[in-house]
Protein backbone atom coordinates (compact mmCIF):
# COMPACT_ATOMS: atom_id res chain seq x y z
CA UNK A 1 0.00 0.00 0.00
CA UNK A 2 3.07 2.25 0.84
CA UNK A 3 4.74 1.92 -2.34
CA UNK A 4 1.61 2.38 -4.51
CA UNK A 5 0.00 5.33 -2.60
CA UNK A 6 3.00 6.97 -1.87
CA UNK A 7 1.98 7.15 1.43
CA UNK A 8 2.53 5.32 4.98
CA UNK A 9 -1.33 5.18 6.60
CA UNK A 10 -3.00 4.23 9.57
CA UNK A 11 -4.60 0.61 9.62
CA UNK A 12 -6.67 -1.66 11.13
CA UNK A 13 -8.00 -5.26 10.93
CA UNK A 14 -11.32 -5.05 9.01
CA UNK A 15 -13.91 -7.62 7.21
CA UNK A 16 -15.55 -6.78 4.52
CA UNK A 17 -18.88 -9.44 4.76
CA UNK A 18 -20.91 -10.29 1.36
CA UNK A 19 -18.12 -10.51 -0.45
CA UNK A 20 -15.75 -12.91 -1.85
CA UNK A 21 -12.09 -12.38 -3.19
CA UNK A 22 -11.20 -14.91 -5.98
CA UNK A 23 -8.19 -15.19 -8.29
CA UNK A 24 -8.16 -13.85 -11.59
CA UNK A 25 -7.42 -16.45 -14.04
CA UNK A 26 -3.76 -16.69 -14.88
CA UNK A 27 -2.62 -14.14 -12.44
CA UNK A 28 -1.21 -13.74 -8.92
CA UNK A 29 -3.71 -11.04 -7.96
CA UNK A 30 -7.38 -11.33 -6.53
CA UNK A 31 -10.56 -9.81 -7.26
CA UNK A 32 -13.76 -8.96 -5.04
CA UNK A 33 -16.89 -9.69 -6.00
CA UNK A 34 -20.42 -9.75 -4.01
CA UNK A 35 -21.27 -12.88 -2.61
CA UNK A 36 -23.61 -13.35 0.05
CA UNK A 37 -22.09 -16.34 3.14
CA UNK A 38 -18.75 -15.16 2.12
CA UNK A 39 -16.58 -12.71 4.03
CA UNK A 40 -12.61 -11.24 3.14
CA UNK A 41 -10.43 -10.99 6.13
CA UNK A 42 -8.04 -7.70 4.73
CA UNK A 43 -6.73 -4.25 6.03
CA UNK A 44 -8.63 -0.76 6.52
CA UNK A 45 -6.62 2.08 5.89
CA UNK A 46 -7.25 5.48 7.64
CA UNK A 47 -7.09 8.98 5.91
CA UNK A 48 -6.37 8.12 2.71
CA UNK A 49 -5.76 11.52 0.97
CA UNK A 50 -7.15 12.35 -2.49
CA UNK A 51 -3.35 12.25 -4.05
CA UNK A 52 -3.53 8.39 -3.41
CA UNK A 53 -6.75 7.89 -4.35
CA UNK A 54 -5.58 8.96 -7.81
CA UNK A 55 -2.70 7.09 -7.92
CA UNK A 56 -4.79 4.17 -6.52
CA UNK A 57 -7.29 4.53 -8.92
CA UNK A 58 -4.78 4.76 -11.82
CA UNK A 59 -3.03 1.18 -10.58
CA UNK A 60 -6.20 -0.61 -10.33
CA UNK A 61 -7.10 0.18 -13.96
CA UNK A 62 -10.19 -0.48 -15.98
CA UNK A 63 -11.29 -4.03 -14.36
CA UNK A 64 -12.35 -2.67 -11.06
CA UNK A 65 -14.57 0.31 -9.37
CA UNK A 66 -14.06 1.91 -6.49
CA UNK A 67 -16.73 1.57 -4.17
CA UNK A 68 -17.85 2.26 -0.47
CA UNK A 69 -19.16 -0.70 1.37
CA UNK A 70 -18.98 -1.27 4.98
CA UNK A 71 -16.53 -2.92 7.19
CA UNK A 72 -16.59 -4.37 10.54
CA UNK A 73 -13.17 -3.15 12.08
CA UNK A 74 -11.49 -5.57 15.27
CA UNK A 75 -13.31 -3.59 18.13
CA UNK A 76 -16.56 -4.67 16.72
CA UNK A 77 -17.20 -1.55 15.61
CA UNK A 78 -18.30 -1.10 11.87
CA UNK A 79 -17.28 1.87 9.11
CA UNK A 80 -17.85 2.83 5.63
CA UNK A 81 -14.31 2.36 3.54
CA UNK A 82 -13.91 2.56 0.31
CA UNK A 83 -12.69 -0.62 -1.81
CA UNK A 84 -12.04 -1.99 -4.89
CA UNK A 85 -13.94 -3.92 -6.77
CA UNK A 86 -14.51 -6.20 -9.91
CA UNK A 87 -16.62 -4.22 -12.83
CA UNK A 88 -19.09 -6.56 -14.14
CA UNK A 89 -18.16 -6.54 -17.45
CA UNK A 90 -15.03 -8.76 -15.58
CA UNK A 91 -16.43 -11.33 -13.36
CA UNK A 92 -15.72 -14.20 -15.92
CA UNK A 93 -12.24 -13.37 -15.21
CA UNK A 94 -12.53 -14.71 -12.02
CA UNK A 95 -12.36 -18.61 -10.93
CA UNK A 96 -14.39 -19.93 -7.75
CA UNK A 97 -10.96 -20.88 -5.87
CA UNK A 98 -10.29 -18.39 -3.18
CA UNK A 99 -6.97 -16.35 -3.66
CA UNK A 100 -4.91 -17.13 -0.41
CA UNK A 101 -2.60 -14.50 0.80
CA UNK A 102 0.26 -16.31 2.14
CA UNK A 103 0.22 -17.74 -0.74
CA UNK A 104 1.07 -14.96 -2.60
CA UNK A 105 3.66 -13.80 -0.49
CA UNK A 106 5.32 -16.67 -0.67
CA UNK A 107 5.00 -17.24 -4.43
CA UNK A 108 3.48 -14.67 -6.34
CA UNK A 109 4.44 -11.29 -5.20
CA UNK A 110 7.90 -11.05 -6.92
CA UNK A 111 5.86 -11.71 -9.89
CA UNK A 112 3.08 -9.51 -9.30
CA UNK A 113 5.36 -6.79 -8.77
CA UNK A 114 7.56 -7.39 -12.07
CA UNK A 115 4.22 -8.07 -14.20
CA UNK A 116 1.49 -6.07 -13.66
CA UNK A 117 0.52 -3.50 -15.33
CA UNK A 118 -0.49 -1.38 -12.88
CA UNK A 119 3.16 -0.29 -11.61
CA UNK A 120 3.53 0.97 -15.34
CA UNK A 121 0.45 3.65 -14.87
CA UNK A 122 1.78 4.88 -11.87
CA UNK A 123 5.86 5.09 -12.89
CA UNK A 124 7.15 8.92 -12.99
CA UNK A 125 4.16 10.15 -10.79
CA UNK A 126 5.86 12.00 -7.47
CA UNK A 127 6.25 9.30 -4.61
CA UNK A 128 8.53 7.31 -2.49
Amino acid sequence: MQEVSSCLLEHRQGILKGYARRRVRGQVYPGLLQREGNRVDGVVYFDVPASAWERLDRFEGEMYARRAVSIEIDSGGRLTAETYIVRPGYVDRLEEAEWNFAEFLNSGKSKFRAGYVGYQSIAGLNGI
